[in-house]
């Protein structure tokens, strides 16, 4: 009786060993999806910050987080954005049409002619 016992004592430790993995697996690590499209924190070189979240275009400081201009924009393609604008210190309305060269780098251009260059944050 003792020897049945102890074989079945045996066969379940060994069943039970056997679901047990001799190291911890490693988890997969979720890589972050790339940006799409103008949204999120962009920032000029002067470090003023511009927002587009959802159809709504801000300007910052960065000092202060003072509203500079504010107003709407529409994805014209996947790569092109036009910006209508009220810019809140010169209280003038203006068109900027920007072009998305890479998924950190936006090229815009004024109404007026000026242009400027728009880096994403991350």
């Amino acid at each position: 009786m003792k020897l049945r016992t102890l074989l079945v004592i045996a066969s379940a430790s060994a069943a039970l060993s056997a679901c047990v993995s001799p190291s911890p697996r490693p988890m997969p690590v979720a890589a972050n999806p790339a940006p799409a499209g103008v949204e999120g924190s962009w920032a000029d070189p002067n470090g003023i910050i511009s927002t587009f979240q959802g159809g709504t275009f801000t300007t910052r400081t960065t000092d202060s987080n003072q509203l500079l201009a504010s107003g709407t924009y529409i994805n014209t393609s996947p790569s092109l954005v036009e910006i209508n604008m009220t810019s809140l210190v010169r209280k003038t309305q203006s068109k900027v049409n920007c072009a998305l060269v890479t998924q950190s780098q936006l090229n815009c251009t004024s109404d007026a002619g000026s242009q400027f260059t728009l880096s994403r944050r991350m």
